[in-house]
């Protein structure tokens, strides 16, 4: 099943415009605002339409590169003074390499894939393993997760602790292709049992080819550290 976003149109609106405010205020471009939160810039759009029900995780990353924390993002307060609450960390992002984002999403996980669709991206939670500098998954053939071959496709995978405002994101940005050589089938089924979640016995093995791999590790920096 897809993801399906929590939408409140009026917060939404609120946390788009906050977005576009802090923006103009910092001399940021939509496109530099997408790509320093390791994100497309349709996905980036498409979050600020639906707010952060969908994915809080996306707007952590959105916070931290516009340098504000979650709370002053999606809520729009500041910290409150010392004596009433303890400051909120901002979270703070920082580039990984390729091999970095290849070492964290290790040799097989859960991640989600978005495929485009005509309202915006449809998200899926898929069960992931990855086979020679490829992303393969497993979904039902007529599944809503099985792309068109040549479908332009991204795949995320990340770990993140929303309290503590830490952990790591990486996005693969590719094409997706239908593995149907016999040869390659018959050695993911025996070296790379992944199962897919989606029922049925017809299933399909999806070959994500990137065409770029990015990621953030995120942390957060204490109040009396930022400058």
């Amino acid at each position: 099943m897809p993801t399906h976003p929590r939408t409140d149109p009026s917060a939404a609106e609120t946390i788009a415009r906050r977005i576009a405010e802090r923006e103009a205020g910092l001399g940021l471009d939509r496109d530099v605002l997408a790509r320093e939160a390791g994100m497309s810039r349709r996905y980036l759009e498409y979050l600020t339409s639906v707010g952060p029900g969908f994915d809080p995780n996306g707007f952590l990353r959105i916070a931290a590169a516009l340098g504000l924390s979650y709370r002053e993002l999606v809520d729009g307060r500041a910290d409150l003074p010392p004596g009433q609450a303890p400051p909120a960390p901002r979270p703070v992002l920082l580039r990984l390499t390729e091999e970095q984002c290849w070492e964290k999403i290790g040799a097989r996980g859960v991640g989600r894939i978005a495929l485009p669709g005509e309202a915006g991206p449809a998200v899926f939670p898929v069960n992931y393993t990855v086979d020679r500098g490829t992303v393969v998954y497993r979904t039902h053939e007529n599944g809503a997760a099985a792309p068109a071959p040549g479908s332009a496709v991204s795949f995320e995978v990340d770990r993140i602790d929303d309290r503590r405002s830490n952990g790591w994101s990486v996005l693969i940005t590719g094409t997706a292709e239908r593995i149907d050589d016999r040869e390659t089938l018959q050695r993911l089924m025996r070296d790379l049992a992944v199962q897919p979640w989606a029922g049925g016995a017809r299933t399909l093995w999806i070959r994500i080819r990137p065409e770029s791999v990015g990621g953030r590790r995120i942390t957060s920096t204490p109040p009396g550290d930022q400058d």
